[in-house]
């Protein structure tokens, strides 16, 4: 597939390419990047950047394994990053981040909205899935503002620096938002006690 943008009412979304290289790398500098992200080295050098702009996120898209979006406000400032990674028939996993000096500001939050409302009216996703390592609180807030419900925690999910560690998991669904599934979907029958 070829990259698409997206709009909101604040941000521009689109495929970060090259031009946009030198501010992945500086804002891949902050060091809570660096912890909560598992995919990022550490330290996160300019080839990186290269390597992310030039290569991963064409590949994804190409592929259509991994949609990744920039951030970016109305003057072209980066204030962040987010991907819907394909995990199975129908369900993609949602992975982002907040530049440090755009924190706070709901730029994720709208961003997360709008990607997933793409993802199902486009992509036939029926399930969006949100992790994140235990203790990563700002990245539960912001799926939880979007919607997303948490749904538990998965032992020994996540690899981040060579150490297993335990995630919370939750998901959204097109009803979440209003919109229809492109497949039916049968909940669990109610617990009997």
């Amino acid at each position: 597939m070829d990259p698409v943008t997206l709009t909101t009412s604040r941000l521009l979304l689109r495929a970060p390419g090259p031009q946009d290289a030198e501010a992945v790398y500086a804002a891949a500098q902050d060091p809570e990047v660096q912890r909560w992200i598992s995919q990022f080295p550490s330290p996160y050098l300019r080839e990186h950047a290269r390597g992310f702009t030039e290569q991963v996120v064409p590949d994804g898209w190409a592929d259509n394994a991994m949609f990744t979006f920039g951030l970016f406000l109305p003057e072209g400032e980066l204030a962040g990053m987010l991907a819907l990674t394909m995990r199975a028939l129908g369900v993609g996993e949602i992975g982002y981040w907040a530049a440090k000096e755009h924190r706070g500001n709901g730029y994720v939050t709208e961003a997360t909205l709008a990607a997933s409302r793409w993802a199902f009216t486009q992509l036939s996703i029926d399930r969006v899935e949100w992790r994140a390592e235990v203790g990563n609180r700002p990245s539960r807030a912001v799926a939880e503002r979007a919607g997303f419900t948490v749904e538990g925690i998965l032992r020994s999910a996540t690899n981040n620096q060579g150490v297993r560690r335990d995630c919370w998991v939750g998901s959204l669904l097109p009803s979440d938002l209003g919109l229809p599934s492109t497949a039916p979907y049968l909940p669990a029958p109610a617990r009997l006690s």
